[in-house]
C-alpha cells in the first residue's frame, strides 16, 4: 500500500522563503520524507528495516532536518543509537529527531554547537563517547552551509571561508577527533555533492568544498582501509531540505529538478547511508554514491 502526497514527476517546485538555516517545520507542502520511500508512482510506502545496525552507535552532524534527519531515523529503525550535532537556532527541528528515533525505539542524544570552532568538534566526539560507552561505530559528517552568489566578483572573502569552515574543515576535525576510538569495522561517511562533479557556476564556494570532500575521502579511505576502518563518501542531487528555501532565490527554487523530474527526498538519501554504514557495503571504499536522481556523471 502507499500514500500520495509526494513530488511527481514534472511537479512544480513550491517557492518559499526562510533565512538560514532554515527550520523543517517552515518547509513549503509536499513535507520532506524521512521513513517513506518513493515508490516511483507519485506514492511512497515506510522504510522496510531489517536489524542493519543492530547495537550501533553513530554520530550525525546536521542531524536535527534534511539528510540528517532521515539518516537518524532510518538508522534507528535498523537499530542504532545516534547523537546530533546541529546548530543551536536548530533546536526545535533537533528535538522532533530525538523524539521520533525515541519512538522507533532506539537512543538519540543532542549536542546543539558550532562546529566552525575545532574546540567543539572535540565536544561532539568527547560527549559521543560518554555516550556509547568508548567506541564510535559511525560518524556520517553530514553538515553544511551554501549560499548563492552568480559570479565571482560578487562573492566575498567572508563568505568563501565561511563555506570552507563550516564544510570541510569540520571534516578533518571530527574525522581525525573520532579514529581513536573508532575499531575495525567502524565507517566514516561524508556528505559530498553532485556540484563537485558538474562544477555548478552559482555556488562557487560550496562546488570546491565539495570537491575537496571527495578528495578527502579518498584520501582518508586509503589511509584507514589497512586498520579496517571504511571511508566513503555520499553525492546528492537536488534533496528537498530546508537548504534550498534558506539559501535559493526563487530563479534556483523553481529549476530545482534532477533527470528524474523531482527533487529527492531526503528518505531516499538516507537509505544511501545505511548501504554505506552497513556491511551490505563491506567492499567499498573510498568511493562516493551518485544519489542524484539520474544525472551522468565520471568519477
Amino acid at each position: 500500500m502507499t500514500d500520495k502526497g509526494q513530488f511527481e514527476q514534472g511537479h512544480e517546485i513550491p517557492v518559499s522563503h526562510q533565512s538560514f538555516p532554515g527550520k523543517e517545520s517552515n518547509m513549503p507542502d509536499p513535507k520532506p520524507e524521512f521513513e517513506r520511500i518513493p515508490t516511483g508512482d507519485g506514492g511512497s510506502k515506510m522504510y522496510q528495516a531489517a536489524g542493519k545496525l543492530k547495537g550501533k552507535n553513530a554520530i550525525i552532524t546536521g542531524g536535527d532536518s534534511g539528510i540528517g534527519r532521515a539518516t537518524a531515523l532510518l538508522f534507528a529503525h535498523e537499530g542504532a543509537n545516534s547523537l546530533i550535532a546541529y546548530l543551536p537556532d536548530e533546536q526545535k527541528d533537533a528535538e522532533a529527531t530525538k523524539k521520533r528515533v525515541e519512538e522507533i525505539g532506539q537512543k538519540c542524544w543532542l549536542v546543539p554547537t558550532d562546529l566552525t570552532k575545532r574546540e567543539n568538534c572535540q565536544k561532539v566526539i568527547d560527549e559521543a563517547v560518554k555516550a556509547f560507552g568508548g567506541t564510535i561505530d559511525i560518524l556520517f559528517n553530514n553538515h553544511g552551509y551554501q549560499m548563492v552568489c552568480e559570479d565571482i566578483k560578487d562573492l566575498s572573502e567572508d563568505q568563501w571561508l565561511h563555506t570552507f569552515n563550516t564544510n570541510i574543515h569540520p571534516f578533518f576535525y571530527l574525522s581525525k577527533y573520532a579514529l581513536p576510538h573508532m575499531k575495525q569495522g567502524s565507517v566514516i561517511i561524508n556528505n559530498a555533492s553532485i556540484n563537485a562533479y558538474v562544477g555548478r557556476p552559482d555556488l562557487l564556494d560550496y562546488t570546491s568544498t565539495k570537491g575537496a570532500i571527495v578528495s578527502f575521502t579518498r584520501g582518508l579511505s586509503n589511509q584507514q582501509l589497512s586498520k579496517g576502518i571504511r571511508v566513503n563518501a555520499i553525492a546528492p542531487g537536488p534533496v528537498w531540505t530546508p537548504l534550498i528555501n534558506s539559501t535559493m532565490g526563487d530563479k534556483q527554487q523553481k529549476s530545482f529538478t534532477a533527470p528524474m523530474g523531482r527533487p529527492a527526498q531526503p528518505s531516499e538519501i538516507g537509505t544511501c547511508v545505511v548501504f554505506l554504514a552497513s556491511s551490505d557495503s563491506s567492499c567499498i571504499s573510498g568511493q562516493t554514491i551518485h544519489c542524484n536522481g539520474g544525472t551522468i556523471v565520471s568519477g
